[in-house]
Parts: C-alpha cells; sequence; structure tokens
C-alpha cells in the first residue's frame, strides 16, 4: 500500500511518520519551494504530546518544549493576579504535561524525524484523479504522483477540500486580530514558567514560556476584517490598543521586534461531516480549520494522523472502508474542537459584552478547578488517552 500525501506541514509529516509506523509506504510532496512556519508557536497539549510520543519523538519533544508549571490570569490594567494556579492535575490526569514549542522547531523535528530529503517540495496539485485502483495527482509542473490513497494536508486554504466535498467552503472571521512573535523571558514581565495572560475589554496579552530561554507572546484585539496596518507602525498600533494597560503590557510592546511579529487575522470554517471521498482523506486544517483558542489546532492533526494510519493498519475490508473508519471516529471529534475554540472565542473577545463582563468576574473567583476540568474533558477525549 502506498499513499500520496500532499502537504508537509504537521499534519503531513505526522501523517506520514504514522503511516511509516504501520509499515504503509508513503510520499509527501509541497506546494511551497520552502517552508516557512505560520506563527511563532504553538501549545502542544497533552493529547498532541502522546501522539508525538507514540511517533517517536519524546525526547525531542521535551528538548524543544517549554517548562510549562503554572496557569494565570491577570487584571489588564493594576496587572495583578485574578487567579493563578498549578497545571498539575492537569498532568496527573492526563498522564503527561503540555510543551508549548516554536513553530519552527516543531516543523524542523517532524522533517527531521521523516527525512528532509524525502519530501518533494514545488509540488502545486492541479488535479487529481481516483479509480477503483487508485489515486492519480498531477501537479502544476506536469509531473504526477500514483498511490493506493491520498491525504490531503494543505492547510486552511486547501485546494483538495473542494474535490472532497463537491463544494466550496468559506472561511469565517473571527473577530479579531493576533499579533505574535518570540521575546527573551525576563521574570519582570511574569514567571519564567507560566502562562500568564492579561484580560480586559474583549482583549488579550499572553506569554508561555518555549525552550531557549524564550516567551512565546500575542496579542488579540477584535478589529473590523481588511484593516491596513504594517510592521512599521505595528508597535504604536500595539500601543494604542493597550493604552492604559498594565505595566508589563508596556513593557513587552516596547520590547518586541516589529520585523518578526506576525499579525493574523484569525478565521475558522464552519464544521462538516464528510472527510472523506473514496481513496482520498482530508487531515488537520483541510478538514478542520478552528481559531486557536483553546490550542486544539495542530494537536488535532497530531491525532487524526494516528487515527488514519490505526483504521488502515487495522481493518482488512480494504482502503475505502479504512477511511471510513478514521472519518467516524474524528468527525464528531473535530466538531467539537472547532465549536469550543469558536465559543470560547466569543466569550473572550467580548462579541456578548455581558457574558465576557461575568467570565472576568468569575476568574476572580476561580480556584483552578473549573478551568482544569474543562482541559481535561477535551484532552481526555483523544484517541491515545
Amino acid at each position: 500500500m502506498k499513499a500520496v500525501i500532499i502537504g508537509a506541514g504537521i499534519g503531513g509529516l505526522c501523517a506520514a511518520i504514522a503511516l511509516q509506523r504501520a509499515g504503509i509506504e508513503s510520499e509527501v510532496y509541497e506546494a511551497v519551494k520552502e517552508i516557512k512556519p505560520v506563527g511563532a508557536a504553538i501549545s502542544v497539549w497533552p493529547n498532541g504530546v502522546k501522539c508525538l510520543n507514540y511517533l517517536g519523538m519524546k525526547q525531542t519533544l521535551q528538548a524543544i518544549g517549554g517548562p510549562m508549571h503554572t496557569m494565570a490570569y491577570r487584571d489588564y490594567q493594576h496587572g495583578g493576579d485574578l487567579t493563578q494556579f498549578s497545571l498539575d492535575p492537569l498532568v496527573q490526569q492526563s498522564g503527561e504535561r503540555p510543551y508549548p514549542v516554536a513553530r519552527a522547531e516543531l516543523q524542523a523535528m517532524l522533517l527531521d524525524s521523516w527525512g528532509r530529503e524525502k519530501v518533494s517540495f514545488g509540488k502545486r496539485v492541479e488535479s487529481v484523479i481516483q479509480s477503483d485502483n487508485g489515486v492519480a495527482a498531477t501537479f502544476t509542473d506536469g509531473s504526477q504522483a500514483c498511490g493506493d490513497l491520498l491525504i490531503a494536508c494543505d492547510g486552511t486554504h486547501s485546494v483538495m477540500r473542494q474535490h472532497v466535498l463537491g463544494y466550496q467552503v468559506e472561511r469565517r472571521y473571527a473577530g479579531y486580530v493576533n499579533w505574535n512573535g518570540l521575546v527573551d523571558i525576563d521574570t519582570s514581565l511574569a514567571p519564567a514558567r507560566q502562562w500568564t495572560t492579561w484580560v480586559g475589554e474583549g482583549k488579550r496579552v499572553s506569554l508561555m514560556p518555549v525552550a531557549g530561554n524564550r516567551f512565546y507572546f500575542f496579542f488579540d484585539v477584535p478589529l473590523p476584517k481588511g484593516l491596513e496596518e504594517n510592521r512599521s507602525t505595528l508597535r504604536n498600533d500595539l500601543s494604542g490598543y493597550f493604552r492604559g494597560w498594565a505595566p508589563q503590557v508596556q513593557q513587552l510592546i516596547a520590547r518586541i521586534n516589529p520585523e518578526t511579529t506576525n499579525r493574523v487575522e484569525i478565521h475558522d470554517i464552519e464544521p462538516f461531516a464528510q472527510l472523506v471521498k473514496g481513496r482520498i482523506a482530508l487531515l488537520g486544517d483541510a478538514a478542520h480549520s478552528t481559531t486557536p483558542d483553546i490550542g486544539q489546532g495542530g494537536c488535532a492533526a497530531m491525532e487524526d494522523a494516528v487515527v488514519l494510519a490505526t483504521a488502515l493498519q487495522t481493518n482488512s475490508l480494504g482502503i475505502e472502508d479504512a477511511l471510513l473508519r478514521y472519518q467516524h471516529k474524528r468527525a464528531d471529534r473535530v466538531k467539537d474542537l472547532t465549536l469550543k475554540a469558536r465559543k470560547r472565542c466569543d466569550v473572550t473577545h467580548a462579541k456578548q459584552p455581558a457574558i465576557t463582563r461575568d467570565w472576568y468576574a468569575e476568574l476572580r473567583e476561580e480556584t483552578g478547578e473549573r478551568i482544569m476540568r474543562g482541559l481535561c474533558d477535551t484532552i481526555l477525549a483523544g484517541p491515545l488517552a
């Protein structure tokens, strides 16, 4: 059996590694000539960590992951803690700890694990034909790849999605803009082993430790779609959006490098139930593009890869049957993650201001138990719980 994998991001490479572990041959094709990770870092929660452990990257992940042991929400004006608590209950219940990692380092880890020389770059799909015996993908350079099945891991702007669904899916603007990047850890900003988030006015500022003595930072601001801004005004823009916020937030704005700070309008896609068509399967953002508000986008792609490889390895009624079993196991799970993230997004960013004000008040009374319960419910529903 041979799989043609379209896309060499997190989902595509995890799929290739998982299939290899299952004894299934794969070829990986990537549209761009050089992969440049989108976003500065990613939260790999225990469900994702277990998938990477299963794929043989336990020690490597621990080496690039940040030591995140506590979590705190802070008042946006005076900067004091609204709540602060340990993540140990999550670790004990799930059997793993979360690892925030720089995206470039995660991408490099996956490429090294699969083999960089085994990825065919500059291969953009032009057309796909499937038959009872296999699938053939033709690329814009005229070359072709043939296999017994095709796994579409070509991201949120997937060209393969329409082939599977039979219609075009529009991305939905989530209503806010996110700025993100990396800065050196400075404990005058926040504790070095803590995920710290300032909240107020429907906005967020967050610091999360990654390896190399660095914080991953992000700023969220509800804004109209398509607002023109650029790097030359970035620091002034943030200073305006966060005028009157805590001193630590002002210090962070002063320290960021506009040239390496990303600005992203956040979108998701309405969940859909069909993830496969014949011998073609959607995986990762191609199958379920979500907002980052619960940190599960990358983890969901890792889960997809493990479930897909297991379905192909353990079932013997044919490839199309195995892919339908993958769809059955994943469709409800990824719909739940997408809608949970959307709900959290709306509360965090004051889509209904009264609900957001209530959330701020709840944080002042939060002991960590309610938040831990929510995290565990999401994480323990993964395939390797």
